[in-house]
């Protein structure tokens, strides 16, 4: 399930498995077209619908229906629980510090001190629970200071990156 605003405003609950919108059932038929081009009919009605772009680390979708632009911005149920630890952050914040959301253990550092980073790229791979998690940028940056080494044991909320 996953929840999807359009252009920043209307928010739409879509279930995939489920074929519905908003709990309402939903059909259609799509044919691509082309690479990025598809062609739909809802209700009797035609739509001409291009991929302008597909940024799939914000989970962000620009596209042209019938020549109007709309950006599509989804978030799933793991998107939620970020929000709700507090890991969550817009890109226009300058981001100081990176903690861990849960405890862990450090598998692998993907960066190196002096490094610029840009939202959304890999920082940290932190094991907890059997299950391996990557951890990314919440927004450009530059690295300070990496605090933790691989094989670290770390708690939630301990500093694991620092940034200038």
């Amino acid at each position: 399930m996953l929840k999807v605003k359009i252009n920043g405003k209307k928010e739409y609950i879509v279930d995939k498995e489920k074929g519905t919108l908003d709990g309402k059932a939903f059909e259609w038929d799509l044919v691509k077209v082309k690479e990025g081009s598809y062609h739909a009919i809802r209700n009797g009605k035609s739509y001409t619908i291009e991929l302008v772009s597909l940024d799939r680390a914000t989970k962000t979708i620009k596209l042209k229906v019938n020549g109007n632009k709309y950006t599509l911005e989804a978030k799933d149920k793991y998107d939620e629980l970020l929000q709700k630890l507090g890991i969550d952050t817009n890109a226009s914040q300058k981001i100081k510090e990176l903690k861990s959301p849960m405890p862990g253990l450090i598998l692998d550092v993907k960066v190196e001190e002096g490094s610029e980073v840009k939202k959304g790229d890999t920082l940290l791979v932190l094991e907890a629970m059997k299950m391996e998690n990557i951890l990314k940028s919440p927004g450009d940056g530059s690295v300070k200071k990496i605090v933790v080494k691989k094989g670290m044991a770390v708690e939630k909320n301990q500093v694991l990156i620092q940034f200038s």
